[in-house]
């Protein structure tokens, strides 16, 4: 049993752009991932964990605060969370923990391209005038790091007392790993990325950069990086009596894909299934014709990041990366806990394990993400390991959202919340003594370019209770409704269907309710809250 005296340390492992149902754990029958699955088998599971927002640097700024984007202000990729921002690690180490992370922060700009959309010169100069925060915003820049030996972070770093950075995706991140990399093995750093990959003319996605075969080895690729760092890491907590929060971060499996070695083929595209949502049936939203217009047209656009509609084969290749992406970093999570193990930490660590949030990958012939709130997209998996006996059940089916963890970490530490904290704190339907936290839940996004044939950039907000989804678009008079129930695929919109005027309607009020209930109410500046 572990000694309830001592506070507990925190090991938190993040992968970015993985969907809840690629894990065994959530009853996914190909992709291998034993220690993942053990670990969900000895702790407990959120099997409705949704993102506030499905999109990388406003959701980790809200896993980080506790708040969603419309009051932590990075509403969108590209605002960078401010400096001034009190985080849940920022409240840990002024109780005394050690803070580190290792791998991905994207809490900043990794690179200088302008916004998608036109922005006047007087929005600029308002920006300028009224909503800069103060502090330096250029310390993930892709470029800094790769023209200035020296350059680092600026410490504490959003509460992190240490940082080993590994930013950006695929075998072409930068950062400490980079750093490192071509101090250690100049010849690996120089076969790296996308022109220097192994020639695979079969793989669809190997045309407009979406997959490459990497030529560096499993053991140097920046999965295997982090995770050796992570252990360094651990080593170095043996011993103390100083509680720590570790967050191991992993920038896979996020598109372009690139598994390396064995992973790359570990799976093959023509053994894996298409999604069952694959083929979407007559009649379908605006924007999902929009895309699949596209397509049949030969003006869909397939080498950004932007969302678009794939083939079936694109969809399997997807997948297939994927997968090996997943197995390759459960295989080095185990290692990461048998390093936990070894330094003798295990008995009084929580370990937690969630992502960022999900991708389409062929649900609705769609690949990537975008403001287009399906299921694989927004639900993600969480999985909560403690030492300590927990008395309910091993899973819970009711609704959680991201902002949610930093409230459950800090009580679970014993910490108090900070001022302006919107999440709710998942430990009572741990321990089995509340069936859940909320009847309904909200999800905002705010695009950053013009796509899906709307006439600005896209805003949209979601809400989710036991049963349906509604989705509302700015500028239009069209939505989405979905009984999950009876339509656990989202094939037919109840938008129109007068049967379902009565549940629109409420959930419409329920969703004004919600966007008043999540107003900033803190009675400081906002990015001090």
């Amino acid at each position: 049993m572990p000694n309830q005296s001592k506070r507990p340390n925190f090991l938190l492992i993040m992968t970015d752009q993985q969907r809840a149902d690629h894990l065994g754990a959530y009853g996914n029958p190909i992709v291998r991932t034993p220690n993942l699955d053990q670990l969900a088998s000895a702790g407990w599971r959120a099997d409705r964990m949704y993102v506030a927002t499905p999109v990388c640097m406003p959701n980790r700024a809200s896993i980080l605060t506790g708040r969603y984007p419309s009051a932590h202000r990075a509403r969108h990729n590209g605002i960078a969370l401010s400096t001034d921002a009190t985080t849940f690690v920022d409240m840990l180490r002024v109780a005394g923990y050690s803070t580190a992370l290792v791998g991905k922060a994207h809490f900043q700009n990794m690179t200088n391209l302008p916004p998608s959309w036109p922005v006047r010169l007087e929005d600029r100069l308002a920006r300028e005038a009224f909503c800069a925060p103060a502090g330096r915003y250029d310390q993930e820049l892709k470029e800094k790091w790769l023209a200035e030996d020296d350059f680092d972070l600026d410490y504490p770093f959003y509460g992190f007392e240490t940082v080993d950075l590994v930013d950006d995706h695929s075998d072409e991140v930068h950062g400490h790993y980079l750093r490192w990399l071509r101090r250690n093995h100049p010849e690996i750093a120089r076969i790296a990325g996308r022109h220097q990959a192994i020639p695979t003319p079969q793989y669809e996605l190997s045309r407009f950069g979406q997959a490459w075969r990497t030529r560096v080895p499993e053991a140097l690729y920046p999965t295997a990086y982090i995770a050796d760092r992570a252990c360094a890491m651990l080593r170095s907590f043996e011993g103390t009596d100083q509680p720590f929060f570790l967050q191991v971060s992993f920038p896979d499996p996020h598109h372009p894909f690139t598994p390396p070695g064995r992973y790359w083929d570990m799976y093959s595209p023509d053994d894996v299934e298409l999604p069952a949502s694959f083929h979407h049936p007559e009649s379908m939203p605006p924007h999902l014709r929009w895309l699949l217009e596209r397509r049949e047209n030969g003006k869909d656009v397939k080498h950004t990041p932007a969302l678009f509609a794939c083939s079936e084969r694109e969809a399997r290749e997807a997948i297939a990366l994927n997968y090996g992406s997943i197995t390759n970093i459960d295989d080095r999570i185990g290692q990461i806990i048998d390093a936990l193990r070894d330094a003798k930490l295990m008995d009084n660590t929580v370990v937690i394990f969630t992502s960022d949030h999900g991708d389409y990958l062929g649900d609705h012939r769609l690949m990537l993400k975008g403001p287009i709130h399906y299921q694989g997209l927004i639900r993600v998996p969480f999985i909560w390991k403690d030492p300590s006996n927990i008395a309910g059940a091993r899973s819970s089916d009711s609704l959680f959202s991201s902002i949610d963890i930093a409230p459950t970490i800090l009580d679970r530490a014993g910490v108090a919340h900070f001022n302006g904290i919107q999440g709710k704190c998942m430990l009572p339907v741990m321990l089995g003594s509340k069936e859940s936290v909320r009847e309904h839940l909200m999800l905002e996004e705010e695009n950053q370019r013009v796509i899906l044939g709307f006439q600005g950039r896209t805003r949209c907000r979601t809400l989710m209770d036991r049963r349906y989804r509604l989705t509302v678009y700015d500028g239009v008079q069209w939505g989405e409704l979905y009984d999950l129930h009876d339509d656990p695929l989202e094939f037919h919109n109840r938008w129109d269907d007068l049967a379902y005027g009565p549940i629109r309607a409420a959930m419409m009020e329920s969703l004004a309710l919600s966007m008043l209930d999540h107003v900033d109410t803190s009675p400081y500046p906002s990015a001090l809250a």
